[in-house]
């Protein structure tokens, strides 16, 4: 009888630090909502968008909506991807709703509608975005499109596009087409920075090199740019010749000298240069090249 594997539990630093950046991620939402966008009836997505609508017809505070609405959610994300993200969603939320009650009374930070639609979407992106990369979620959207995913022919973004039109366009009859307009704002921008947020600021780069000099080419950059080398095997599908292919890691501003490296020694080689989101292991690590 075949045993199961078990799953490696994290270390008590891994935990602390899971911990702790979802809570500072928590704790940002909290102040993106409460100090610019809730003053200035702008909103979020999401079940955060509809908490914010509900509060402000039922004069229920938000952090209670925020929790309860969430609640859910976190059973479903329980039984669809684990245990460990359906604590670290909880903890997110408690830290969210709690946020947001403590800071009710605090002034908010402008009252310009633009100012904080733009700066609200920047504060609450970096902090869903931090709390996304550690392993929780603040929003039961995305579970909620993962279970419709299965029976709907539309992808999960899909999905959650169309809710967040929807509750966005809510905003429209109860807040004005204004305030609407700036909720649009406030999401596209907190889009952006969750992505920003949760890939890094890096701007780490992979290259593909093939080129009959590829020894030459691969010392070059071991010796003129500290980086590390890997010959891989490749075929041509045309030719059916046997090809070295190198591949090597970079940052953003090597990758002009990296070019030129390569125009140097073989001004026909081929080159591929794509993004990486992160890089982890190996010998990344940049050699001294003085």
């Amino acid at each position: 009888m075949e045993r199961k594997k078990q799953h490696k539990k994290l270390s008590i630093p891994k935990i602390l630090k899971r911990g702790i950046l979802i809570l500072i991620g928590a704790g940002l939402v909290a102040v993106g909502l409460e100090l610019f966008l809730v003053p200035n009836n702008v909103i979020d997505g999401g079940v955060v968008g509809i908490s914010i609508i509900l509060s402000y017809l039922a004069g229920i505070p938000l952090g209670v909506l925020l929790f309860f609405l969430n609640l859910p959610f976190f059973f479903v994300g329980y039984q669809q991807i684990g245990k460990t993200f359906a604590l670290s969603t909880l903890f997110g939320v408690v830290v969210m709703s709690v946020g947001t009650e403590l800071l009710h009374s605090v002034e908010p930070v402008t009252d310009d509608p633009l100012l904080a639609s733009v700066f609200g979407g920047i504060v609450l992106g970096i902090g869903v975005g931090l709390v996304i990369r550690y392993g929780g979620s603040l929003d039961g959207t995305e579970i909620l499109a993962i279970l419709f995913n299965k029976q709907l022919p539309f992808s999960v973004g899909q999905t959650v596009m169309v809710f967040n039109i929807f509750i966005l366009g809510s905003a429209g009859f109860v807040f004005g087409w204004d305030r609407a307009m700036y909720s649009l704002i406030a999401y596209f921008i907190a889009f952006k920075t969750i992505d920003t947020t949760m890939e890094g600021f890096d701007e780490t780069k992979s290259a593909w090199i093939i080129s009959d000099q590829y020894e030459e080419i691969g010392d070059a950059i071991l010796h003129r740019l500290g980086r590390g080398v890997t010959y891989l095997r490749g075929e041509g599908a045309y030719t059916g010749d046997d090809k070295k292919v190198i591949f090597c890691v970079v940052t953003r501003l090597e990758e002009a000298k990296l070019k030129s490296i390569v125009e140097d020694i073989d001004d026909e080689a081929f080159l591929a240069v794509g993004n990486l989101n992160e890089v982890k292991g190996g010998r990344f690590k940049k050699r001294n090249i003085h």
